[in-house]
């Protein structure tokens, strides 16, 4: 196994050093769809394109004047958590947000501080297509699809979703089976990305899921769904890696960006992404289904592989945990 394990990671460090980029580079206009297939959708590298959105009537109408006028009535799925995280590990359990209907006007006046609550942190990040389900009124403000991707992959998006919160919301590290164009309309997102070759590095569990419940004293509670399966996911902060705990991560090489008001960035699908966020930063993407072809299947072997190489190393922590809890025990014999 230690052998698997040994040439598991060179594959993936010589991803690096083959091909993948050590920035995220810049795209000054819109590309042309061929161009952008053979550039960046297959060799599977993320850009930041300019120019591309920032001539959508969004940018320059959604103020919370034109939005309280607009949708401001309308009710919108909020994801409310006690301290930002939602979808993501917390002790030995997944846990997911509490999903709050409120106003659109509701969620302004908590964005602004104009509205007393009694604590946690909300975030508009119903991935379900929400700005065409929940807000249509402001689908003319942007475009239907990105043409320009439409025409590269072949197809129309699966979903469009809208993108709207407070400071403290994270997105924990996760991967996505969609290619995605993440545009910015207001403020600013920071996205940390690994690349799919880098998923032996990355640590996985399997995780009780759950859900935050604000009680009327203002307290979060975890509830179990106990009826539901166990999930899969990655209980690395990369923020704060536990280095100790998890020290295959050390060979990671994550890359750090920025995307700003009117730029649009392409996050491969199989990406590990974490996501933070401006203050009332407002964005959409595009969610367009992954081709699942050799790449994928590839992908796939890897994930197995990495699978089997962290058990055994999980088994042999744990074997010489024990080993040095009974010698200790020997020792006060």
């Amino acid at each position: 196994m230690e052998s698997v394990k040994k040439r598991v990671t060179e594959f993936s460090l010589e991803a690096h050093d083959l091909y993948l980029n050590q920035s995220v580079p810049y795209l000054e206009e819109s590309p042309d769809p061929l161009q952008f297939y053979r550039d960046w959708i297959g060799p599977n590298k993320p850009c930041i394109i300019r120019n591309a959105c920032s001539h959508w009537p969004a940018l320059t109408r959604w103020t919370p004047e034109y939005l309280r006028e607009t949708v401001g009535s309308k009710v919108v799925s909020v994801a409310v958590t006690p301290h930002g995280y939602a979808d993501a590990v917390n002790g030995d359990r997944f846990v997911m947000p509490e999903e709050r209907p409120m106003s659109f006007s509701s969620v302004l006046d908590v964005i602004e501080g104009k509205q007393q609550h009694r604590g946690g942190v909300f975030y508009v990040q119903k991935q379900c297509s929400n700005l065409l389900e929940e807000l249509p009124e402001l689908t003319d403000d942007v475009e239907p699809h990105v043409s320009w991707m439409s025409d590269a992959l072949g197809k129309l998006p699966d979903a469009v979703n809208f993108w709207f919160g407070e400071e403290r919301a994270v997105t924990s590290m996760h991967k996505d089976h969609y290619e995605n164009l993440y545009c910015v309309i207001s403020g600013e997102k920071t996205f940390l990305l690994l690349p799919p070759t880098d998923r032996p590095f990355i640590p996985y569990g399997v995780y009780q899921p759950a859900v935050y419940h604000q009680r009327e004293d203002g307290e979060f509670e975890v509830v179990d769904q106990r009826d539901s399966e166990k999930v899969p996911w990655i209980p690395l902060d990369p923020l704060d890696p536990d280095l100790d705990r998890y020290p295959e991560y050390r060979k990671a090489r994550p890359l750090r960006c920025s995307v700003k008001a009117g730029e649009m960035l392409y996050l491969p699908s199989l990406w590990f992404h974490h996501v933070q966020q401006s203050h009332g930063c407002i964005a959409v993407n595009f969610w367009y289904d992954m081709e699942y072809d050799i790449k994928y299947n590839y992908f796939q072997l890897l994930e197995g592989l990495s699978t089997m190489t962290s058990q055994q190393h999980d088994v042999i922590g744990e074997t010489r945990t024990e080993r040095s809890k009974d010698l200790k025990h020997v020792d006060r014999k």
